[in-house]
């Protein structure tokens, strides 16, 4: 029986992304981190009481506001998130909120459009070069809020009771729906607008095909990995991704891979592992050509040690 494999550079996350340099401690007793804490926890009903204190203590923090309004929204509070979102967007728009999978939970909302909609005008009133073909990028940032959503979610579940939970299946029933959804959605796409170009819709909404693509099976990665590969010599993909989707591939046809990126977890030693390598002398310098750090530092996250072989 196959080992699972892991999530590998499945989960990005992207709450925060508004907040500034600050002090854990503020000199009035504001704990700025205690929010990020409890959430980290799955407390998002302490992690909104502490963003609440802070927000009290400065309702011009746009990334504090921001973090209440994602909490609002993982638990379900569609009313207080959209309230709390347009107040940091007021603050500070950024096209962040449009890519966010803690957000997805309120993307269904009818309020959704109408404050995307006006997002994507402050977005392009800023600077209307930023992104050439805004379009086809705001489908692709939700798109990726999508692929990215409820990992989180799995995540605290696992912690709080065991990756083979009830809980957890459930969730991965969910993600797996939402996945297929999302491969359906992204082939209409790419039929009518072809392979998104990081110089037409920005890295982070090209990323969205790729994350989508390497969730899906084999026959789609054999399809799109040429095309990746092709964009990559015009400098409008990344080598990471190739990379990425390469070791997914040969993994899954039980070769060994190339860069290093595919890790399982052992069921039988309770630890997790390396796929095996092509060359483990040469891997360093395959994943330095990717744009990626040496793979003794990439799997420490999982708790393997890797140590180099010399060639």
């Amino acid at each position: 029986m196959p080992l699972p494999r892991c999530a590998a550079f499945l989960c990005i996350c992207l709450s925060g992304l508004f907040c500034g340099p600050a002090s854990a401690q503020s000199n009035r007793g504001v704990d700025l981190n205690e929010g990020d804490r409890l959430r980290s926890k799955g407390d998002l009903a302490g992690a909104i009481r502490a963003y609440r204190k802070v927000y009290v203590y400065d309702p011009g923090f746009s990334g504090n506001i921001y973090n209440m309004a994602t909490a609002f929204a993982l638990l379900g509070q569609a009313d207080s998130c959209f309230y709390y979102l347009y107040k940091a967007n007021s603050i500070l728009p950024s096209k962040d909120a449009l890519e966010d999978p803690d957000l997805y939970p309120v993307m269904s909302d009818p309020r959704w459009q109408r404050f995307e909609e006006g997002l994507v005008q402050l977005i392009v009133r800023k600077n209307d070069t930023l992104y050439p073909d805004i379009d086809y990028a705001r489908k692709l940032w939700r798109i990726r809020a999508a692929d990215q959503a409820y990992y989180w979610s799995i995540a605290i579940a696992e912690k709080k009771s065991g990756k083979q939970s009830e809980a957890v299946k459930k969730l991965w029933t969910l993600k797996q729906s939402i996945n297929e959804r999302n491969q359906q959605d992204l082939e209409v796409l790419l039929k009518s607008e072809g392979w998104p170009k990081i110089s037409e819709v920005g890295y982070h909404a090209a990323s969205a095909a790729f994350l989508v693509i390497q969730h899906s099976d084999s026959a789609l990665q054999s399809k799109y990995l040429p095309v990746i590969h092709q964009l990559c010599l015009e400098r409008e993909a990344s080598w990471q991704w190739y990379a990425l989707m390469y070791d997914r591939l040969q993994t899954d046809r039980e070769k060994p891979q190339k860069y290093g990126s595919q890790v399982r977890y052992n069921d039988t030693t309770k630890k997790y592992e390396l796929f095996p390598l092509e060359d483990e002398a040469r891997v360093d310098e395959w994943r330095r050509e990717a744009g990626m750090g040496p793979l003794a530092d990439y799997v420490k996250q999982w708790d393997i040690v890797f140590t180099p072989k010399s060639k």
